[in-house]
């Protein structure tokens, strides 16, 4: 079915682009993007339609579309976005998760302490995502999390993170610890507080701060 297609079309490009694979500012051709995802060139040109209109992909008039790339302004607002909605999310999380969301979430921390362990940052970074979708589901509140499911925030920290400093970042695990205690404990000032406290620490490992400023005029 086209749908079908154009659905696996639109998905593959968005998650492609929100796993920070490809640099910002990097071309994408309908041609190479076609042959990619095995749809038409018309499917391909509503797929890029659609993330360009939704500001995955920035367009160019007969020159394809390009990843995005984002000033240190509006980089810094989207974080801020980002921590004032997570952290609403954990709290609503320590109220309403449900005594199996609580279990899911505690078996991916237990990955992520293993995964730190041994060293293995691929396996840690995606138990990381995972742990923020399962506080994102387990807080039941659709509205807000499809308002969260809008920034742009891992196209934003894959432009700016620093690429020489450890990962996972130092405390990341024992914030991630303190957010999980919270949502055990049944205590949504605390999940508040710690993911506010988890998300700002990773944005200030980040370097919008000592980013150049683009030129006047």
């Amino acid at each position: 079915m086209p749908g079908t297609r154009y659905g696996h079309a639109y998905d593959g490009l968005r998650s492609l682009l929100l796993s920070g694979s490809i640099a910002p500012d990097t071309r994408l051709t309908e041609a190479d993007l076609t042959r990619r995802f095995d749809v038409s060139r018309s499917t391909m040109r509503t797929v890029l339609a659609r993330l360009t209109q939704e500001g995955y992909v920035t367009g160019e008039v007969n020159r394809g579309v390009r990843t995005r790339s984002f000033a240190v302004d509006e980089a810094a607002d989207i974080l801020e976005a980002r921590e004032i909605m997570e952290a609403a999310l954990a709290g609503m999380a320590a109220e309403r998760a449900t005594a199996e969301e609580v279990e899911e979430l505690r078996s991916t921390l237990a990955e992520m302490v293993e995964a730190q362990s041994r060293g293995d940052q691929n396996t840690y970074s995606r138990c990381n995502r995972r742990f923020h979708q399962q506080m994102k589901l387990a807080a039941h509140q659709q509205t807000l999390a499809r308002a969260y499911d809008t920034l742009l925030y891992p196209l934003v920290m894959r432009q700016y993170r620093n690429l020489s400093a450890l990962h996972p970042r130092t405390g990341s695990l024992e914030e991630h610890q303190a957010i999980f205690l919270a949502v055990v404990t049944r205590n949504p000032d605390a999940a508040n507080a710690a993911m506010r406290h988890h998300v700002g620490s990773a944005r200030r490992a980040l370097l919008l701060d000592n980013s150049p400023q683009p030129p006047a005029g």
